[in-house]
């Protein structure tokens, strides 16, 4: 078949409609638009050409088979703008040399020495929580991740600037959601409140990170951590890393490996207060297989329906439910042909809530992943990490966090959502609770 030219996708009513509705509702938009037109939508983003895609075959052919003819797109995103050129966002070689870099401190045999320092935060998380509390979830586990987060990889303790952080880093997503993309370059050099707040908010990370560094290096003694790795690690040249580089590699681990993890398992705790049945079976099996003490790496393979429980809302609410591509030259999708430069906008989320490939998508049903494999959801079609080449690096380590966080909290607290507005899901940069998480707490 030929491919032809043009996807179905709305016109815009005026010039930059569509970019100004993506600006104030972008989890609205991209729904509308897969509801409205299929799996392949086109529309413009202002001066941008873009595609919604949501179908697996289409994804599994941006990120997998023809991953080379695309690069990451990100232009004027605010992940590009204040954690520079990481492992986040980097291209080509260079990004290839930079994970090759990385993954041995993310392999399977190092996670496991990581799994005292991930139980040690929750647990005093549970400890200081009293009975009868109420709280925003969210905040809750931002401080744990960051925690582990800083502690494994840096070899530091920011527990007493979470608070800051975390403002910090809520300060720049909202940032970003109210910058249309093409605009952003733009709109940064304006005078603007919110332009200052994003500066200042950039300038307080950049400075912690830099003195995390200065601290490090100034302490001296062996560490077994990512930034003694990165201190010690060589160019593609075979150059140290400059200083700008250790910088963006510290802050993309830091501050990227933590806010996702934080968010599942914040939405892990949403599901569970609305689903009380569920929270008793993983109850169950917590209490068998852990009989109170805390959980270590080698429960992980005995907690499968705790997995089910975690594997499942990061269906419902995969933290990274938009990634994005540019095309570097014509590239075939499907049915359809499209120029270099096209934008595209890949969404995990549209593809966990279809029918067609879930049943009952909006159902949290933990036991869907317990199915034989003819029966089970169809595998391609799950991708709350990624993939292919760029597929999230720290996957092993999320997975690891999220369960062990989990399971040492679960264990002592149930959460029952306090009575008010349902909690929403808010699309960022990534998938946040728009006014928060609000439980109470109830010691079992």
């Amino acid at each position: 078949m030929v491919a032809t030219l043009l996807p179905p996708g709305p016109r815009a009513r005026f010039p930059g409609a569509h970019l100004l509705a993506f600006a104030r509702d972008r989890l609205g938009f991209v729904c509308r638009l897969k509801r409205e037109y299929g799996d392949v939508v086109a529309f413009r983003l202002g001066p941008e050409r873009a595609v919604l895609l949501s179908h697996p075959a289409h994804l599994h052919e941006v990120l997998v088979r023809q991953h080379r003819a695309f690069q990451k797109g990100r232009r004027g995103e605010v992940t590009t703008q204040f954690l520079g050129e990481g492992v986040l966002n980097s291209e080509g070689a260079r990004h290839h040399h930079q994970r090759r870099l990385l993954q041995p401190a993310l392999h399977r045999q190092r996670l496991a020495h990581y799994a005292t320092v991930m139980t040690t935060p929750a647990a005093r998380l549970r400890q200081a929580w009293q009975d009868g509390d109420t709280l925003d979830v969210t905040p809750a586990m931002m401080r744990v991740t960051l925690a582990i987060a800083a502690h494994t990889l840096l070899h530091a303790d920011v527990e007493a600037e979470a608070s800051a952080i975390g403002q910090a880093i809520t300060t720049l997503l909202q940032g970003s959601s109210r910058v249309p993309l093409p605009l952003a370059p733009l709109v940064r050099r304006l005078p603007l409140p919110s332009q200052r707040r994003l500066q200042r908010a950039e300038a307080y990370l950049d400075t912690l990170i830099s003195r995390l560094i200065d601290e490090r290096r100034a302490s001296g003694g062996q560490t077994d951590d990512v930034l003694a790795m990165l201190v010690d690690a060589q160019t593609e040249d075979g150059r140290p890393l400059s200083p700008r580089q250790i910088h963006d590699e510290a802050l993309t681990l830091l501050l990227a490996g933590h806010e996702t993890t934080a968010l599942a398992l914040s939405w892990t705790w949403s599901l569970l207060a609305h689903h009380p049945d569920v929270d008793a079976a993983m109850q169950a099996e917590l209490q068998t297989v852990l009989g109170g003490r805390l959980p270590t790496v080698e429960d992980l393979p005995q907690l499968q329906y705790t997995r089910m429980v975690f594997t499942e809302a990061l269906r419902l609410y995969p933290p990274a439910w938009l990634m994005t591509r540019r095309a570097r030259e014509p590239v075939t999708i499907g049915d359809y042909r499209f120029a270099p430069g096209t934008f595209f906008l890949l969404s995990p989320y549209l593809m966990h809530h279809d029918a067609r490939f879930f049943h009952e998508p909006e159902a949290f049903v933990p036991t869907r992943w317990a199915a034989p494999p003819e029966a089970a959801p169809a595998r391609d079609a799950s991708l709350p990490f990624g993939g292919g080449p760029r597929q999230c690096l720290g996957e092993g380590f999320a997975w690891m966090e999220g369960l062990l966080v989990l399971a040492t909290v679960a264990q002592v607290w149930r959460m029952a959502l306090v009575p008010g507005p349902p909690v929403e899901p808010w699309g960022l940069v990534t998938l946040r609770p728009k006014q928060g998480i609000q439980v109470h707490l109830a010691r079992r």
